[in-house]
């Protein structure tokens, strides 16, 4: 069963940084792309990294530049550090991974960027 449990959410100044975690568990971690999503109040949940097997990344334009995704598979872990944070980056973020042919989420973690 897969499981994904995100962390390191909370309140930010602008400019700020924070690092988001995500512990995966129930699947080869390994041998699976991970990715990062997030969702703002009134607005759709929206793609913003994701690293193959492999380590390659990509990002949404929105954040090239100030988010880097990352990976630790010794640890099971994805991680998502943010830095030079801006109020529209404010909305809670979600793990995911596609395995056994379904989506696969976290259950979020809040970042509120203000002052």
């Amino acid at each position: 069963q897969v499981q994904l449990v995100e962390s390191g959410g909370g309140l930010v100044q602008p400019g700020g940084s924070l690092r988001l975690s995500c512990a995966a568990s129930g699947f080869t971690f390994s041998n699976y792309a991970m990715g990062w999503y997030r969702q703002a109040p009134g607005k759709q949940r929206e793609w913003v990294a994701g690293i193959t097997s492999g380590g390659i990344t990509n990002y949404v334009d929105s954040v090239k530049g100030r988010f880097t995704i990352s990976r630790d598979n010794a640890k099971n872990t994805v991680y998502l550090q943010m830095n030079s944070l801006k109020p529209e980056d404010t909305a809670v973020y979600y793990c995911y991974t596609y395995h056994s042919s379904r989506s696969n989420w976290g259950q979020g973690t809040q970042v509120t960027v203000s002052s």
